[in-house]
């Protein structure tokens, strides 16, 4: 918008918080209609217990206090709990609340910045391609990534506070910080590198490393060290909790360290490739041990040409270092080397959640110094950052309609990745549950065929057979499941129930007990009446 248009500072950002709004509302409202998605949903919400017992004294304490899922982040579970109250089992609720909270984020990324830099056109620039990038659809359609739009408001609001506490830092202003703080890291570990973004933002736009000069270390420690001894503690859980049996930090790894290295390089670059170029985004993104050399060589090279670049220009342009080295820092969690979760995954979407803004800044302060003349600037650029938005807006807007339920998230993601086991196996369970059994069992005999040793899939296709009748079918894949796992109690339970549907009631007993001596009568009780376990 042209300076010469008499509107208020305090207009022009309201203007600005309404078109965030609208346009974020725009391309996400169509959430509010998806079902749940069939990984880790169940493990955050339909299967969960604990979260459907909505806000209790018990609920509170196991919040605090569980590692389940493999991170602890009691404020994601109680958030679950309360969207629980509201809306039961409607997934739309809690769609909707992933929606609000990635709007609340967009707003304080734009107060944050508007307030830092006094340059709201720049500043909306960096609210609004965090708001409608595709690479953020994973997160905001994801009910399961609830922890990645709850901790990025704490990562905001904790920014935003930091900025009112440099204006009059006195310990009242510092507490509330350091409160906003450990909230964040209460719902998402990734928050544990935001100590090391308050001292991007000291060096610019705040400035503060000008007035500190004399005794800069010093005061960066004193000022820091609270921050910095939270995110030690907070990684020390997080590691923990990577081990059920809590046996000790020794882990064996799906992939060797050369490969986890080589594949972090890759990946790297390959984010920064889908953030101007967002092509083929999809739920997974296979690991690979035979990475080219002149790929991971080509990656290494490109990251110390930039890294190089924004140094030797760092005097006169220091928002390229900061923004370069925010990219960095918060993708360095999620990069890989140090291997998080079970997923056998390359890399993620959700991963760029927070880091993507660091580009983003790079971009709003670094493109007008390609155009020496203001005049040519006001012409230019906002034309052009429109138009560059909107082709996200569109991009983002269709990349949401994949998250619609499984089914259609795992038939896209196969369009892309056809030779991935676990997507057919998903979708397997997605036909089965809305009754489409020939389809559930065509997508389990492509897991299979991909996976001779993926156990679930003969179950679950033992069950589907089951359920159709077929129960020698079904048998036979009990058996096989049996062979790979001899201690699998539900596939007795479900052989034994195939038997006695076949009318064999001898070999159904006989499967009744064994599953009881494998030390789980129990599930028989739960499961008695309502058919095969999953």
């Amino acid at each position: 918008m042209p300076n010469d248009i008499n509107i208020s500072p305090q207009k022009k950002n309201l203007i600005v918080y309404i078109i965030l709004i609208a346009a974020t509302l725009a391309v996400f409202w169509q959430v509010n209609h998806y079902d749940f998605i069939n990984i880790d949903d169940e493990v955050y919400v339909t299967e969960n217990l604990h979260v459907q017992s909505g806000i209790t004294l018990n609920g509170i304490s196991w919040a605090f206090s569980t590692t389940y899922a493999e991170f602890w982040h009691p404020l994601t579970w109680l958030s679950l709990m309360f969207d629980y109250q509201l809306y039961g089992l409607n997934a739309g609720g809690y769609h909707l609340t992933n929606l609000i909270l990635h709007i609340l984020s967009t707003l304080l990324l734009f107060w944050l910045f508007n307030r830092m830099t006094g340059m709201i056109w720049r500043s909306a620039f960096v609210a609004a391609l965090f708001a409608l990038h595709p690479l953020h659809v994973e997160s905001v359609a994801w009910i399961a990534e609830r922890k990645d739009v709850l901790s990025a408001v704490f990562f905001m609001l904790t920014l935003c506070l930091y900025v009112y506490y440099t204006e009059k830092p006195v310990v009242k202003r510092y507490l509330l910080v350091l409160v906003c703080f450990v909230c964040g890291l209460m719902s998402k570990p990734i928050v544990v590198t935001l100590p090391i973004i308050l001292i991007l933002l000291d060096y610019w736009p705040l400035k503060r490393f000008e007035s500190k000069k004399n005794n800069l270390i010093l005061w960066q420690l004193k000022e820091k060290i609270p921050f910095f001894v939270l995110s030690a503690v907070l990684s020390i859980i997080t590691l923990y909790a990577q081990y059920p049996d809590k046996s000790g930090f020794v882990r064996e790894f799906p992939f060797s360290l050369s490969s986890r290295i080589a594949n972090a390089l890759v990946s790297f670059v390959t984010y920064l490739e889908k953030i101007f170029w967002p092509h083929d985004l999809i739920f997974f993104y296979p690991f690979s041990n035979q990475l080219p050399l002149w790929q991971v060589l080509g990656a290494a090279l490109l990251i110390i040409v930039i890294s190089i670049f924004v140094v030797a220009m760092v005097k006169r342009s220091p928002y390229l270092l900061v923004g370069w080295l925010w990219y960095a820092i918060s993708l360095a969690p999620v990069v890989g080397i140090i291997h998080v979760g079970k997923g056998k995954h390359a890399m993620a979407d959700r991963y760029t959640y927070l880091p993507l803004i660091g580009i983003g800044i790079m971009l709003a302060w670094g493109i007008p110094l390609l155009l020496k003349r203001e005049d040519i600037r006001k012409k230019v650029l906002l034309p052009a950052g429109i138009f560059v938005l909107a082709i996200l807006t569109i991009l983002t807007w269709h990349q949401c309609s994949y998250w619609k339920n499984s089914i259609e998230l795992f038939s896209h993601t196969l369009h892309i990745t056809p030779d991935y086991a676990d997507g057919y196996y998903n979708r397997g369970i997605a036909y089965g549950k809305v009754g489409q059994y020939q389809l559930a069992i065509h997508d389990y005999n492509q897991t299979i065929s991909l996976d001779a040793s993926y156990i679930q899939a003969y179950n679950n296709r033992g069950i589907t057979y089951g359920e159709l009748g077929q129960y020698q079918l079904a048998i036979e894949d009990f058996n096989k499941v049996i062979d790979l796992s001899p201690n699998h109690i539900k596939a007795y339970y479900n052989r034994g129930l195939a038997y006695f549907l076949q009318g064999n009631k001898e070999l159904g007993c006989h499967d009744a007990q064994k599953a009881c001596e494998l030390g789980n009568c129990k599930l028989l009780e739960n499961a008695n009446g309502k058919g095969f376990c999953r």
